[in-house]
Formats: C-alpha cells, sequence, structure tokens
C-alpha cells in the first residue's frame, strides 16, 4: 500500500468522465474480496493472489490479455470491502452485463460491484487521496465471525488505546510500524484520523491515511492493543514511533481482522455523474 509521484503532466486538471465517442477508454473496477485464501491484492511469484484471478477472469471474458492496476496492495489474509483497480479497453455498451460476465468467472470469495468509465488519464493508484481501514475485534466467541474478527477474552481499555491513538496524528514517519526490506523510498504517511469503537460486544479501530505501508495497520492494532492491556504506557508511544525500529513496536494482530473499508478519489466515483 505505498503511492509515487505523478509527472507534472499527470497531476494537470482533467476531465474525469468519459463520452461515449471516446475512442481509448479506461475503466474503474469498485472490486470487494475475503482475503483468506490469498496471498494479498499483488501478483508474485508461487502464491495466489487476487490480482491474478481478476485478471484471468476478465481475460477469459475479453477474449485477450487484460492487466488491471490496483489503488494499492493489501496483505495475506487482508479483506477488501472496497479496492479500486483500473484496466483498458474498447468501449463497454452493457456495464451491467460486463459485471455480470466478470463475476460469473470470479470465484465466490471476489466480488465486482462495480465498473465505472473515467477519463484516460484517471489513476487508480496515484490519484486516490485517501486510504481508510478498519480493524474488527470481537469480544464474544461467535462461530459465525471468527473467521473475520480476532476474538480476545479479555476487554482491553479503550480510552488508553484511544489516548495511544490520537498520537499516531502527531507524526509523519512510520519506519517502526513498517514490514522490514520493503523497498520503499519513505516512511512517511499523513494519518489524519485514528480512533477506536465500541458496538455490541465487538470493537473497531478505524484509520485514514493518505498512504499505508506494508503491515503498518496491523502493527498499529498489536501496539494499542498492548497498551490497552496496560502493558506499555500510552506515552511509551511517542519513544516507540521516534525509534524507527520495528522491533520496538509491538507483534501484528491477526490479518482477518483487518479490511480496507474506502478509498478517495478528488471526484466522484460514479457513472451517472
Amino acid at each position: 500500500m505505498y503511492s509515487e509521484k505523478r509527472t507534472a503532466q499527470q497531476q494537470e486538471p482533467f476531465l474525469y468522465f468519459c463520452t461515449p465517442n471516446d475512442l481509448d477508454l479506461r475503466y474503474f473496477l469498485d472490486l470487494a474480496y475475503n482475503g483468506k485464501n490469498y496471498h494479498g491484492w499483488q501478483i508474485q511469484p508461487e502464491a495466489i493472489s487476487v490480482q491474478e484471478v481478476l485478471e484471468e477472469a476478465m481475460s477469459t471474458v475479453l477474449r485477450r490479455e487484460m492487466k488491471v492496476t490496483g489503488a494499492g496492495r493489501t496483505d495475506t489474509g487482508v479483506h477488501a470491502k472496497q479496492l479500486i483497480a483500473h484496466f483498458d479497453y474498447d468501449e463497454i455498451d452493457d456495464l451491467e452485463k460486463m459485471k455480470f460476465k466478470f463475476n460469473s468467472l470470479l470465484p465466490k470469495d471476489i466480488s465486482v460491484k462495480k465498473i465505472i468509465p473515467v477519463h484516460e488519464t484517471a489513476h487508480a493508484r496515484f490519484d486516490a487521496t485517501e486510504r481508510e481501514y478498519e480493524y474488527y475485534i470481537t469480544l464474544k466467541k461467535d462461530p459465525f465471525q471468527y473467521e473475520f474478527m480476532h476474538l480476545l477474552h479479555r476487554k482491553p481499555n479503550v480510552q488508553a488505546m484511544n489516548e495511544a491513538a490520537a498520537i499516531l496524528l502527531r507524526y509523519k514517519d512510520f519506519q517502526c510500524f513498517s514490514r522490514n526490506k520493503t523497498g520503499v523510498k519513505t516512511y512517511y504517511c499523513d494519518v489524519k484520523f485514528a480512533q477506536w469503537v465500541e458496538r455490541d460486544n465487538r470493537l473497531v479501530f478505524t484509520i485514514r491515511a493518505d498512504r499505508f505501508l506494508r503491515n503498518m495497520v496491523r502493527a498499529i492494532v498489536g501496539t494499542l492493543l498492548e497498551v490497552g492491556y496496560g502493558k506499555i504506557e500510552v506515552a511509551h508511544l511517542h519513544e516507540i514511533i521516534e525509534s524507527n525500529d520495528r522491533s520496538e513496536a509491538k507483534t501484528s494482530a491477526p490479518a482477518k481482522g483487518l479490511y480496507l473499508t474506502r478509498i478517495s478519489y478528488p471526484y466522484p466515483l460514479d457513472d451517472d455523474s
């Protein structure tokens, strides 16, 4: 989950949506998936990914090799309620029919929710201004949710965790929460919101930022839970972040409780706009 700088040409204002007469069309896909059976979003050698399965299905339907570009990447086992990706193709006369064809070939754990015509310079990753993740914890054993939430047998101190979460907004460098050797050029992220909410025997952590590092959200959740259980003081989070050392942060929370929930753009993702 990272971003790169766009060229000056790509940063110029543009019209957002295509007209029926455009010849070289670009489309956004609004996707959702259960990440349990996948080694993340991005294609990788000798491991099945959501991107690989999606491209294979689309290539079969459209009868030519298709490539899609996602707004970011999710780690192994992480879910997505919304991930935006783009692809280029000829004019599609019936978007609903095409969506049906894609979904017919995709496995049950991957869904195309919408196909949206956009301008040919629109970019799913570079144009994204904000990503949102939610982490779900259940405080009650539930046989229908154990694969999708992290079960805790003892409730942590939510107020203390929120005090610690507020500290995140005061920093930009989050190397301490990043997986090592990811090859990123910068560990800077602009965290705009981070908060825990308790609902019906569940704890939900929501965090929004312009970008995220690999393993960042799960490492943050694991560290905040240590605060909630009184194993580290709220103020100690300053030292952890300023250390720039992953070993100073705590064990990452399990992937099954993490969901990519929203990708924001400076234009509406609505083909009827």
